[in-house]
């Protein structure tokens, strides 16, 4: 399994464990929430929630911001643009766009763990204009295109 260092820099007051892989087995790395008062996600809202960090992670690289699959299937709670993107020349604070798409109220309070962040090796394409493009069995078909009828 390939390494890489992921710098993370903290307010002085920063009082929670950073990000982290709670097991071995672990594909991401769990991000808590640090707020100074519960903020209630009503049903239908969207809110951006602090996690006090910034990092600094190596260029060819990004950080995928998750939904954590506990909270989506106990509560409803998700994020917006999921996976949302952390570029590797972005040195603002890490900050989780959450909703609640379900019923009720859900409270989110200091040092919860609200997503979980991926490192994932990213490429950057060339791209090429062209007249037509190769064709393929599918061709242009779209949504549903080779789905059930």
């Amino acid at each position: 399994m390939e390494k890489i260092e992921i710098k993370i820099k903290k307010p002085d007051n920063y009082d929670l464990p950073l990000p982290a892989y709670e097991t071995r087995g672990s594909s991401g790395m769990d991000v808590r929430a640090w707020t100074e008062e519960d903020i209630i996600l009503e049903p239908g809202d969207i809110k951006l929630v602090p996690t006090g960090i910034s990092i600094s992670i190596p260029r060819g690289y990004e950080a995928q911001i998750r939904p954590r699959s506990g909270l989506a299937l106990k509560h409803g709670i998700g994020l917006v643009n999921s996976p949302g993107t952390i570029d590797s020349d972005y040195r603002g604070e890490v900050g989780i766009i959450m909703t609640n798409f379900g019923r009720e109220p859900f409270i989110i309070r200091r040092g919860d763990r609200i997503a979980q962040m991926v490192v994932a090796r990213i490429h950057h394409a060339l791209i090429l204009e062209v007249d037509d493009l190769d064709s393929t069995v599918r061709g242009d078909g779209g949504f549903g295109h080779s789905g059930v009828e």
